[in-house]
C-alpha cells in the first residue's frame, strides 16, 4: 500500500554554524522522513555523534576533498536506501562533494548543490558543464525504468516570477538566458517542478542577500527546487509541496515535497 514519504531541503550555509543556530530542533520540528542539505562546509574528520544524529536515522556525506569549508552535502534519512553513489563518476565534478544520488527503490534521490557561476566565466563554464553531467546520468537512470527525484540548490532563478528583480539580473549568473535555457531543457526532458506544479501563479522565495536587508523586505529568488520526473506526476504520487520562508538560520530557506509509494527499508 503507498503510504507518504516527505522530503526537505535546505541549504544551510554550514552546518556547524547552523547547528548554532538551530539545526537539531529545525529538523526534529519539521519531522520529515529525509532531510537534505547543501553547502555543509566540512570535511569527513570533522564528522560528531550529533550530526550523525540528525533526524533520527543515518547520515549519508559527501566531501570536497580539493577545498576546506566548501561545498558539500548531507541527507539525514529514515529510509534506508538500497545504494548510495557519490558523484558522476568525473573527477572535476565529484572532487567538490556535490553531489548524493540514493536509490530508494520506487525512486533515486539526487541531492545536489549546483555550481555557483559568479566568480568568473571559467566557474560558469564550469557550471554549465555540471548541469549536463547531471542530466546525462539522470537520462542513464530513466532508460532503465528509474523514477527521478531531484532537489538542492540549482542556483538559478528559472522565470521571471521566481526573483523580484527580474530585469535588474539578466546580466548576472543566476539568471543568465543561457542557465535559464537548460532548466527549460530539463523540464522538456520530462521534469516538473513541483512548487509550480502546485502553485504556478505564486511568487514565493528561497534565498536572499544578507546585504541590504533583503529578507525582511522579501528582495529574494527562488533557486531550491524539488524537481520530479514526469512519471510521478502521472501517477499521481506527488501529493504536496512547499516553501518554508518561517525557518530562518541561514540565507537560504527550507523546501518540502510529500509523495505516497511504497515504503522501503524503514529504520
Amino acid at each position: 500500500m503507498a503510504e507518504p514519504i516527505s522530503f526537505i531541503s535546505w541549504n544551510v550555509n554550514g552546518l556547524r554554524a547552523a547547528l548554532k543556530k538551530g539545526l537539531t530542533e529545525t529538523i526534529e520540528k519539521c519531522n520529515v522522513d529525509i532531510f537534505c542539505v547543501q553547502e555543509t562546509k566540512m570535511q569527513e574528520h570533522q564528522l560528531t555523534d550529533e550530526m550523525q544524529a540528525l533526524n533520527r536515522g543515518q547520515g549519508y556525506w559527501s566531501f570536497s576533498t580539493v577545498k576546506k569549508g566548501y561545498s558539500g552535502v548531507a541527507v539525514f534519512s529514515r529510509i534506508k536506501p538500497l545504494s548510495v553513489k557519490h558523484g558522476f563518476g568525473i573527477e572535476e565534478f565529484d572532487q567538490e562533494g556535490r553531489v548524493l544520488e540514493m536509490d530508494f527503490g520506487d525512486f533515486v534521490l539526487f541531492n545536489i548543490y549546483f555550481p555557483n557561476g559568479q566568480q568568473n566565466d571559467e566557474r560558469l563554464d564550469y557550471k554549465l558543464r555540471f548541469y549536463n553531467a547531471f542530466l546525462e546520468r539522470a537520462r542513464e537512470l530513466r532508460s532503465k525504468g528509474k523514477s527521478i527525484i531531484a532537489t538542492g540548490d540549482f542556483n538559478t532563478a528559472h522565470n521571471a516570477i521566481d526573483l523580484k528583480n527580474d530585469k535588474a539580473n539578466e546580466k548576472y549568473s543566476g539568471f543568465l538566458r543561457i542557465e535559464r535555457d537548460w532548466l527549460d531543457k530539463f523540464v522538456a526532458d520530462g521534469y516538473v517542478d513541483t512548487f509550480r506544479h502546485f502553485y504556478p501563479t505564486e511568487e514565493k522565495y528561497s534565498w536572499w542577500s544578507y546585504r541590504m536587508n533583503a529578507r525582511a523586505n522579501n528582495t529574494g529568488w527562488r533557486i531550491d527546487y524539488f524537481f520530479v520526473s514526469q512519471d510521478l506526476i502521472n501517477k499521481g504520487y506527488v501529493k504536496k509541496a512547499w516553501i518554508d520562508n518561517d525557518i530562518t538560520g541561514s540565507d537560504h530557506c527550507p523546501v518540502g515535497l510529500e509523495i505516497h509509494v511504497n515504503r522501503v527499508n524503514i529504520f
